[in-house]
């Protein structure tokens, strides 16, 4: 009987059709017979009430036991359709269903169309795809968590009342829409991204919030304070005014929102326009601009800022990004993948660079080599480039607290292991250069993999090494900047778990003549590690970005590397 209940939601009623029709091909398998209604006539006898009793009976036990055997009659009898089953059990079937394979079940007939007109399916794939919880016939009541992002955040003067009349009318539309119109359509532009705006960059996480689509510029803190939290603003939101329609309003400026247009231009790539630039503007002129741009970028005003090539910098990038507030190009970015191997977790770091303030890296492994690729830039070293590299199979034992202050004994240490690098570097192209003689030599077949036997057991030699000297280097040890090397944050972490040789890249104005110079990596938790670039003179101290940002996976380990190499061509 339970499979019965199952397969036509009927239970152990009288009426089953799967009973009903066993009854009757045991009463006599005449054709001519009529098939059992639902309700047993009310001229039945006592005893035929009974025997029917009996038969059910029978029929329950014989279903809940074993598989009963199936004879000619009931094996010619086609199985149960769909079309059978309640419409309260369809609409839990389908709300289980992706999203994007309801239109074309909607097509197979007006049955099923009719109950994907359920508001409550789509109301699930919206919850379970995209994440939002809120519902559309309470949202006078409970509130939305989107009134509390632009009435408090953006514009604190709203009111409440004068707020609620720019809201859509909810009452009216359905769940179908918000994820026909407005989810599904939009999904392409989920994820993080770094807006194209020249050498400088920027960091962009467009998410579902409540019933909207934001996208949020994250900024770092202001210059030093690289342990502060992140800053970030919304640049554009999407949602729907009316039913089967999506508005997009930019959010840039101090007018409050206004008409927009997203264009998706091709695969991990879209760009925003504002159709109202004037909101942009303020009244008094470009100098209230660039003061209030001031106190939002740095936290200060041009009088307290007194490096006059600092002045320079920060007025050079007023001016170059005010040229990109009504229309910008973003490319998709990923998070790094991570490895149980990884010295520590990969992601987004926010690092000091001098004069130029905090800037965004994004730290990435890749075997034995630890890479810091920029994410926001500057015009010495735009965004996209690699700024620093960790050699991982070079580990530096600093010498004691006393000697460590004496900036010339680091710098003997750090280049004793550059030397040591270039010569493993010719070495190992001395060798590929002979690997590939024996290659073109049909006379040695059998030299290729015999070298590359020595190559790889002379690669897990290096690693064992590197592991042993890690095993012998103490949990921590005291550190402290040698005499001379310039740190804009004198906050920084007095002991450290290990050091590296690596190597910083540095360039000109305008990224003229490149140059990587050594340097040292120093981790010193699993947040926070700095680099100490020995051609400049200069302390770097990076602490870990903690926010989780929604849909920035990368698909594989092939794609995020493929994303490097396109940022990084790009801002060649």
């Amino acid at each position: 009987m339970a499979v019965c209940a199952r397969l036509c939601g009927v239970g152990p009623a009288r009426g089953c059709r799967r009973r009903g029709a066993a009854r009757e091909q045991r009463r006599g398998g005449d054709g001519d017979s009529e098939p059992d209604t639902d309700t047993e006539p009310e001229e039945a006898s006592g005893v035929a009430a009974a025997a029917a009793a009996a038969e059910d009976d029978e029929e329950t036990e014989r279903i809940e036991g074993s598989r009963p055997s199936v004879g000619p009659a009931e094996a010619g009898r086609a199985p149960l359709s769909l079309l059978e089953l309640p419409p309260e059990l369809l609409v839990q079937i389908f709300g289980s269903l992706p999203g994007t394979d309801l239109p074309s079940l909607a097509r197979v007939c007006t049955t099923f169309r009719r109950i994907l007109r359920t508001d409550t399916i789509w109301r699930r794939r919206c919850r379970e795809e995209y994440g939002v919880c809120e519902n559309l016939r309470k949202l006078e009541i409970t509130g939305v968590s989107c009134r509390d992002v632009y009435a408090k955040r953006i514009n604190p003067r709203v009111k409440s009342g004068r707020f609620m009349k720019i809201l859509p009318d909810y009452e009216h539309m359905e769940y179908r829409d918000v994820y026909t119109c407005l989810l599904h359509r939009y999904r392409h532009i989920l994820g993080l991204w770094q807006p194209d705006i020249g050498p400088y960059g920027g960091l962009l996480n467009v998410v579902v919030d409540g019933l909207f689509i934001i996208g949020w510029m994250y900024l770092p803190p202001h210059d030093p304070h690289v342990d502060d939290p992140m800053r970030f603003k919304p640049l554009f939101r999407i949602h729907l005014m009316e039913r089967k329609c999506a508005t997009v309003e930019c959010m840039y400026g101090h007018k409050g929102p206004h008409n927009g247009h997203i264009q998706i231009v091709k695969k991990d790539e879209f760009s925003t326009k504002c159709n109202q630039t004037d909101h942009h503007r303020m009244s008094g002129g470009r100098q209230e601009e660039f003061r209030t741009w001031l106190r939002e970028e740095w936290g200060r005003t041009l009088e307290d800022i007194f490096h006059e090539h600092m002045q320079e910098l920060i007025l050079m990038k007023f001016i170059y990004t005010s040229q990109y507030d009504n229309c910008l190009t973003y490319r998709r970015i990923y998070l790094p993948p991570s490895s149980p191997d990884d010295l520590i977790k990969p992601g987004l770091f926010k690092g000091t660079y001098g004069s130029h303030g905090l800037e965004i890296v994004m730290l990435s492994f890749h075997g034995r080599k630890a890479k810091g690729t920029k994410i926001t830039g500057d015009p010495n070293i735009p965004a996209g480039q690699q700024t620093v590299e960790i050699d991982l199979a070079h580990p530096l034992r600093l010498p004691d607290i006393e000697n460590l202050r004496d900036f010339s004994e680091l710098s003997r240490i750090v280049l004793e292991v550059q030397e040591q690098v270039r010569r493993e570097e010719q070495e190992e192209e001395q060798r590929q250069e002979g690997e590939d003689r024996s290659q073109q030599a049909a006379s040695q077949p059998a030299a290729q993999p015999q070298g590359g036997g020595e190559g790889a057991e002379g690669e897990e030699t290096a690693a064992g090494a590197e592991g042993a000297a890690q095993d012998k280097a103490p949990a921590s040890q005291p550190f402290v900047l040698p005499m001379g090397v310039i740190s804009r944050n004198e906050d920084y972490p007095r002991t450290c778990r290990v050091c590296f040789y690596g190597t910083g890249l540095i360039a000109g104005h305008g990224f003229t003549s490149p140059e990587r110079t050594p340097g040292v990596f120093v981790l010193f938790d699993d947040d926070r590690f700095g680099f100490i670039w020995l051609e400049l003179k200069s302390f770097s101290l990076y602490s870990r970005i903690k926010v989780s940002f929604q849909n920035a996976e990368a698909p594989s380990r092939e794609a995020f590397d493929e994303m490097l190499r396109n940022i990084q061509s790009l801002a060649t």
